[in-house]
Parts: C-alpha cells; structure tokens; sequence
C-alpha cells in the first residue's frame, strides 16, 4: 500500500481545519468572536512550545491577548454555560 503524498496529507488536515472551524462558528454569537477562536485554535497548532497567551496573540495579530483570553473566558458558547 502506497501512502499519501505530503500535499495531499496537508490538503486533508487543512479541509478538516476549516470543518472544525465552521462547526464552531454557530458557538458563538459575533463572528467576531468566531474569527477569534479560529486564531486560537490555530495557535494551538502552531510550533510554538509554550504557548502563553501574548505569544498567541502575536501569532493572530492582535495588540494583546485580550481576544484570545475571551475566547476562553468569555465567550457565550449557547449550550447553557459560559467556557
């Protein structure tokens, strides 16, 4: 049996990346909010070690880790609790 090819492996993580993502999206109440938890999980998966809450703000672009920790903290996620 001959194994994927490296494209197509990185084809078949990013699709099921953007899935993921699209199934968050009804989570949140701003697509605001939305964009920002596909930063974080993009984060998480990044080559980062450690990954604190300002370096994950860096890899997303943001000013400060302000967003991100809202992701966390503070997002409504409509399931009847707060994450």
């Amino acid at each position: 049996m001959v194994g994927a090819s490296i494209e197509a492996t990185l084809e078949l993580w990013a699709s099921g990346l953007r899935d993921v993502k699209a199934r968050l999206r009804p989570l949140f109440q701003q697509a605001r909010m939305a964009a920002s938890a596909g930063l974080f999980l993009d984060g998480l998966l990044g080559e980062e070690r450690r990954k604190t809450g300002w370096m994950r703000a860096e890899a997303a672009g943001d000013p400060g880790p302000w967003r991100q920790q809202a992701v966390l903290g503070r997002a409504h996620l409509g399931c009847g609790w707060v994450a």
